[in-house]
């Protein structure tokens, strides 16, 4: 897999990290020469020093190869310039960080892929946890529209059923339990144990219900 990076601050940095680290061949444009020369120090791959809105810089890192082209800086106007400039050379994903929220729409009109804003997942996540401490564990999937959540089973109500007595229902599904530490998928028969911890879609809106359920 080869991707570029457009944006060499801790959002960009850390990305190409997690994406080398994956196995991926990484190219990272970064237009700030200081901070270009630090990425270029840290960083086990391609940095380029040069404005990721330019046709001929795109043309430099081999665009027409790569399979994904993420923006990230903090300047929303730079990632959707670049992101239309990446769209003629079909790329087969254009994935883009937006910063203001009322700028999401025009990302999409324009046809970017997939539209990612840290700071609004980030204050999703924080409202989540300040509403549901006990929740240790939670991620946002698809549009918004469901949560993989984990947390550990108290309710007496609940203990020693069975785990198709208690799941799947119109709000949740138990996905998976862990037993010595490892990943099993809960059978249907399984007796369900006290502290037992498990991965649960839910439905969004109904955390607080199921927790209720769960847990107490």
């Amino acid at each position: 897999m080869y991707a570029i990076i457009m944006g060499g601050g801790r959002v960009g940095l850390g990305l190409a990290n997690l994406l080398i680290d994956n196995g991926a061949d990484i190219t990272l444009i970064e237009s700030d020469e200081s901070l270009c020369n630090d990425v270029a120090s840290e960083l086990d791959a391609l940095v380029i020093c040069g404005n990721g809105t330019s046709s001929k810089l795109l043309e430099e890192t081999n665009i027409e190869d790569a399979d994904f082209f993420i923006a990230t800086t903090g300047n929303d106007e730079a990632n959707l310039l670049s992101c239309i400039l990446v769209r003629k050379y079909n790329v087969e994903t254009i994935i883009a960080r937006v910063s203001n929220p009322e700028h999401e729409e025009a990302f999409k009109e324009v046809g970017i892929d997939r539209v990612i804003s840290p700071e609004m997942s980030a204050a999703k996540d924080l409202a989540q946890y300040v509403t549901n401490p006990r929740v240790s564990t939670l991620t946002t999937i698809g549009e918004g529209d469901a949560e993989i959540i984990e947390m550990t089973i108290t309710n007496d109500k609940v203990i020693g059923k069975r785990f198709k007595e208690v799941s799947p229902t119109k709000d949740y599904i138990i996905i998976a339990t862990y037993q010595n530490g490892e990943l099993v998928i809960p059978q249907p028969d399984n007796t369900i144990a006290r502290g037992e911890k498990v991965s649960i879609l839910v439905k969004r809106g109904t955390l607080k219900k199921v927790s209720k359920k769960l847990e107490q």
